[in-house]
């Protein structure tokens, strides 16, 4: 059977949620279902890491879909014309987007539907074209793989879709993520704020990972504090507002806050398992995969109470509204001063991050496929 995959976030050195999930996935199924062949479609010059197996077939085609207009060309007709091309009997878009004038049977994963809840967070143009072609998506796709119970409610109460058709494929997180022993834990920590103990945050700079409130939090944290404490920020700044900056900008405590950019996977290992906790308080997710890296790192978690988080982290990580500073506040302080309780939840973790492998994950998506295939 020839599968044609949507490949257009396998990017060397940037893979990030979206592009992980391909990629760990990915590689997985084209190994171990040497029967069919996969014909991976991306959107510019590719990395030979990404070809998988013998029966992953790269293509590239114009244009460079980053761009609303771009999206819609490129899934309208340069995605159609290569489907027909190659006769693919079934097409899998990892990220969702569907060619909506190809009679090619679909399967779209959506992670989350955070732009149907906070559309403001969005430029105007990538907000009209998610709002007007998701729902569409949603009801031409075949199947639905989904990477949360929370997402797959939202979908069904959202766009009214059968849950039937809706199946849940947890993420996983990069096996490279482990404990660190305690010359690593120093040089980590000399490395990244000249070996001061610090909060971690890993993210796309994006309003919804919630960096103002984080700030705050921060902020009164340090008040009390009398240890050099710092906040590690590791991400791209692609989405870094005027008001985050303003936020930023007003704080009494920048000094102690560190940008570090986009890190590694080498360096994020070492990032996250020196840190006191990691702080992921995003107000929407649709799974949170550093949670899971935290807690193979055994690095105490404080995420947030809502959307996908409570249902990821269990019992493992401490909870916090997201809106309120003073709540994120409190757990820092916890993790800070009571030790008995922060080795209570790395024991919790590692149990936890059990459940969520990239090798179950790809099951999952396999058995995705399988349905699908059948029916055909």
């Amino acid at each position: 059977m020839n599968i044609a995959v949507n490949t257009r976030l396998l990017l060397h050195g940037r893979l990030e949620g979206i592009g992980w999930f391909t990629f760990e996935n990915l590689k997985r199924v084209t190994l171990s279902h040497p029967e069919h062949q996969f014909y991976f479609i991306f959107d510019r010059p590719y990395h030979a890491e990404f070809i998988f197996s013998t029966n992953v077939h790269p293509i590239v085609i114009a244009p460079q879909a980053r761009h609303p207009l771009l999206y819609y060309v490129w899934f309208e007709f340069s995605i159609r014309r290569v489907l027909k091309k190659i006769k693919a009997d079934l097409f899998l878009s990892p990220d969702g987007y569907m060619s909506l004038g190809s009679k090619v049977p679909g399967i779209a994963v959506f992670h989350d539907l955070n732009f149907e809840h906070y559309p403001e967070d969005l430029p105007s143009a990538e907000r009209w074209y998610y709002r007007h072609f998701f729902p569409k998506y949603a009801h031409k796709a075949m199947r639905i793989a989904t990477v949360s119970e929370f997402s797959k409610q939202d979908i069904v109460t959202q766009y009214g879709v059968d849950p039937k058709k809706i199946d849940v494929v947890y993420n996983g997180a990069n096996e490279q993520y482990a404990p660190l022993d305690e010359a690593q834990k120093a040089a980590a920590l000399q490395k990244f704020t000249s070996g001061k103990p610090y909060f971690f945050f890993v993210g796309a700079l994006h309003p919804r990972k919630n960096l103002i409130n984080l700030f705050r939090a921060f902020e009164l944290f340090k008040m009390q504090d009398k240890n050099g404490t710092m906040l590690l920020i590791a991400g791209a700044r692609k989405w870094w507002t005027g008001e985050i900056a303003e936020v930023y900008e007003r704080l009494n405590c920048k000094e102690y806050i560190k940008f570090a950019g986009r890190l590694s996977t080498a360096d994020m290992k070492l990032a996250m398992g020196a840190a006191m906790a990691l702080t992921y308080v995003s107000y929407f997710e649709g799974f949170g995969i550093p949670i899971i890296e935290a807690f193979r790192c055994g690095t105490p978690v404080i995420t947030s109470n809502v959307t996908s988080m409570p249902e990821i982290a269990g019992d493992a990580a401490l909870l916090v509204d997201p809106f309120d500073p003073e709540n994120i506040e409190k757990a820092m302080q916890t993790v800070s001063n009571f030790p008995v309780k922060t080795d209570a939840l790395i024991k919790s973790g590692f149990q936890r991050a059990e459940i969520f492998t990239w090798d179950k994950s790809a099951e999952r998506l396999w058995n995705t496929l399988q349905k699908v295939i059948d029916d055909l």
